[in-house]
Parts: C-alpha cells; sequence; structure tokens
C-alpha cells in the first residue's frame, strides 16, 4: 500500500462521509426515540386502562359487534378501507410504492385500544410495528429524507413502538432489522434501530412502566435427556405454528370470501367471538391474556387453552378487528408448553418458556429476535436451551408466517436462495418450497 497524498485525501473524505452519517442517525434516532416514546407509552396505557375497566366490567363483551362496526367505520372515514396492517409497513422497506400514511398511526392506535376494551382476542406488539412504521415514515417524509433513509426510519419507528410497549429495546430492535427480509439483515439500520429502541424504551421507565420480565422456577441443566425434551417440545411448537399461520390465512379468506360486505363481515364475527366466550364460560381469552402467560410461565395452563386462543384470535383478526398476533403467539406458546413440558418431564414453567419463544419464532420466522427475547424475558441462564428451541423451530416451521409481505430470501434446507432457479422472491404465504 503506498500512502499517496490521494489516499490520505480519501481516507478525510470517508472519515467525514461515516462521521455526517452517524451524527445524522444520532439526531434522527433521538427525534424517533422521543416521539415514539411517548406514544407508545400513552398506548401502553390506554390499553391498561380498557384492560382493568373490561376485566371488571365483564358484561361489557356483548356490546363487541357494535365496536366492530365503529372500527370499519372509523377506517372508512379516514380514507382507508382496505388496510394491509403489518403488512403494508413490512413491505413499504423494500417497495417504495407502499405508502405507509401518517394517519395509520391514530386509527390503529384508536381502534386496537376499542377491540381491547370491548373482549376481541388481540395483542399490542402488532400494532406497535403500524403505530411506530407510520411514525417513522411520516417523520422521514417531514425532514425529505430519500426512500432509503426513509425505510430506516420505518424501521427505527418500529423498533422504538415495541420496546416502549414490551420492555426488550434489543429484541424490538434486532426483530426490526431481521423480519422483512429472512436471511438477510438490514445491518446499516442496526445503530439507528439501537438507539431509537433504547430511548424511547428509557422514556418508558420514566413513566414508571414495568418492562416484561419473567422469573423461572426452574431452568434445567443441559444433559442429553433435557436435550431431547427441548428437541421434541420445539418440534411440537413449529407444527403448531404453521397451524397457526394457516388457521389465520384460511379463517381470514373465508371471512372475505362469503361476507364481501366489511361491516356486515366484522358483525358477525363480533357474534361468533361472544357467543365463543358465553360457550367457554371465561374471558380467558378475550384481550391479550398476559395474566394467563404469567400463569403459564408459573407451571398453571389448561390444556385447551392454546387452541381456544388460537380460534380466537383467528377470528378476532379474520373478521377486520385491529390489533396484533405477537401476544396471541405468546398466550399459545406459554400454554402449549406449560401443556406439553408437564408431559414429557419438563418443568411446565420452563416448557412454558419454550413454548412461547419457539412459537413466536416459528411464526415471525426471526431465530436470533427469538434468542434474544429469551435472554430479555427470561435471563440468560438457559440460553443454550433456547438456542437449540429457537434454530430447531425455525428449521422446521417451514416458509410460513404470519406476515404475507415478509420474504424468505435464503433457504431454510440447503446453502443457497430459495430463488436460485426462479431469480424471484417467494412470498411465505404461498405455502410452496421454491428450492
Amino acid at each position: 500500500m503506498i500512502f499517496t497524498k490521494e489516499y490520505w485525501l480519501n481516507c478525510i473524505d470517508r472519515t467525514k462521509r461515516y462521521a455526517k452519517t452517524f451524527i445524522k442517525w444520532l439526531i434522527c434516532s433521538a427525534i424517533i426515540g422521543i416521539t415514539c416514546g411517548a406514544v407508545g407509552t400513552a398506548f401502553h396505557y390506554s390499553v391498561e386502562y380498557v384492560t382493568q375497566f373490561r376485566s371488571g366490567h365483564s358484561w361489557i363483551i356483548f356490546l363487541l359487534p357494535a365496536a366492530g362496526l365503529l372500527i370499519v367505520f372509523l377506517y372508512r372515514a379516514g380514507g382507508i378501507k382496505h388496510d394491509k396492517g403489518t403488512n403494508l409497513v413490512i413491505g413499504s422497506i423494500r417497495n417504495p410504492e407502499y405508502n405507509v400514511p401518517f394517519r395509520m398511526a391514530p386509527l390503529i392506535f384508536i381502534t386496537t385500544v376499542i377491540t381491547h376494551l370491548f373482549g376481541g382476542s388481540a395483542g399490542r406488539e402488532g400494532a406497535a410495528l403500524q403505530i411506530g412504521g407510520s411514525l417513522g415514515a411520516s417523520i422521514g417524509k417531514l425532514i425529505k429524507m430519500d426512500d432509503n433513509d426513509k425505510h430506516i426510519m420505518t424501521l427505527c419507528g418500529m423498533s422504538a413502538v415495541f420496546a416502549a410497549l414490551f420492555g426488550t429495546p434489543v429484541t424490538a430492535a434486532l426483530f426490526s432489522v431481521e423480519v422483512i427480509s429472512i436471511g438477510i439483515l438490514y445491518y446499516s439500520a442496526l445503530v439507528p434501530c439501537i438507539l431509537s429502541a433504547t430511548i424511547s424504551y428509557a422514556i418508558t421507565e420514566k413513566f414508571h412502566i414495568t418492562p416484561t420480565y419473567f422469573i423461572l422456577n426452574q431452568v434445567p441443566e443441559m444433559s442429553l435427556a433435557t436435550g431431547i425434551r427441548v428437541i421434541i417440545l420445539s418440534v411440537a411448537a413449529a407444527v403448531l405454528s404453521i397451524l397457526f399461520c394457516m388457521s389465520m390465512q384460511v379463517i381470514g379468506k373465508t371471512f372475505k370470501k362469503y361476507l364481501k360486505n366489511q361491516y356486515l363481515r366484522i358483525l358477525v364475527g363480533g357474534v361468533l367471538l361472544v357467543l365463543l366466550t358465553l360457550a367457554v364460560r371465561c374471558n380467558d381469552y378475550n384481550g391479550a391474556g398476559m395474566n394467563i402467560i404469567e400463569q403459564a410461565i408459573h407451571g398453571t395452563a389448561k390444556p385447551e387453552a392454546f387452541i381456544l386462543k388460537l380460534l380466537f384470535t383467528c377470528i378476532t383478526i379474520g373478521c377486520g378487528f385491529r390489533g396484533g398476533e405477537i401476544v396471541p403467539s405468546f398466550f399459545i406458546g406459554a400454554t402449549f408448553g406449560c401443556t406439553l413440558g408437564g408431559w414429557i418431564g419438563l418443568d411446565p414453567g420452563f416448557g412454558a418458556a419454550m413454548g412461547l419463544v419457539c412459537l413466536f419464532c416459528g411464526v415471525v420466522n426471526c431465530p436470533l429476535a427469538s434468542l434474544v427475547l429469551s435472554i430479555e424475558l427470561f435471563g440468560a441462564s438457559g440460553i443454550l436451551l433456547f438456542a437449540i428451541g429457537c434454530s430447531v423451530s425455525y428449521m422446521l416451521s417451514g416458509y410460513y408466517s404470519l406476515y404475507s409481505e415478509q420474504k424468505i430470501i435464503y433457504s431454510k434446507l440447503r446453502p443457497h436462495y430459495v430463488n436460485l432457479y426462479t431469480n424471484q422472491e417467494v412470498k411465505t404465504n404461498d405455502h410452496s418450497e421454491a428450492e
């Protein structure tokens, strides 16, 4: 290497470029983190308040069909008749023709709160991705960023509101850069996403929002027998993740096929949810169900809980109510893992934790984010077992996903791209191996 004048000038130029980019993302991340932290805090307390209100007024479930009609009206009044939800946010990262409007944030905020208030079975984190993505994209437009930087701003917003709601900033950042195109990590967004999530998380702490964390009664020592049991549980979780993804798609398509009018569709779905709630004679499957998740991790779960939550959630989202699918996947995985774990000789509480993480991994195809999630939720003592569970669930869950706009870029079975022969990306909802 010859250290010429031109070489040193190039070094100085690169240093300026890196410094300028770093400072730019420091400032932008702070803006996103503060904005999304404040909105996330308001969203968290809103959902918590209506959940407590619903718990003390169980009769409100009978108003769920009317609440559904209100949700459809609000979206139509906002000029969004056919909302793609989280899929729109995910698709916008790759396709500049996908526009994430600002009005998406207040709409999903209000309608998710309505869904939780009246007993729809939905989560918060899916809504968080939509709120954050909308805010990030809108701020990017406001400060006139180019398309590539606006995509990073969208990812920052997703990370920030996710971190604000669940208190897992590292998982939030890694999930956002991993979930878009499986097999490709958006490393250019890593620093902005980490900073945005951290700032947002710090704001929620100032408002006394306790991060989600569970203490496991027992973490088994690594052994051949334990490893086999974990593999059995993770294989079962992978199969269940396929069932969940397929059920979400089939039930959603069935509603749209036979009930083309959105008002009628959500009205029928609301009535079905009321009837199901009366049939099971409890409110365990209404709302997010964080209390049931906590009970499962403490070692107690009804054997039928996972399949009932799956049914409630598929009807809720399929007919048009708003919210997310991530916390319901936690519920399904935790109750399933608690039951199966006890049957195969694992501590039921540890089985619940393993089921939660493995099912989440299977439905979103994000093994790294899932592994980090296990650490942020349960501590690092069982990291090797969780790593085994995540890897097995990821491999065997196939090309299915909760998000139809998610792309599986790299094969799960062989070391090459899935588009090696067709040179085309394959949507995960095609349910076919394009290898």
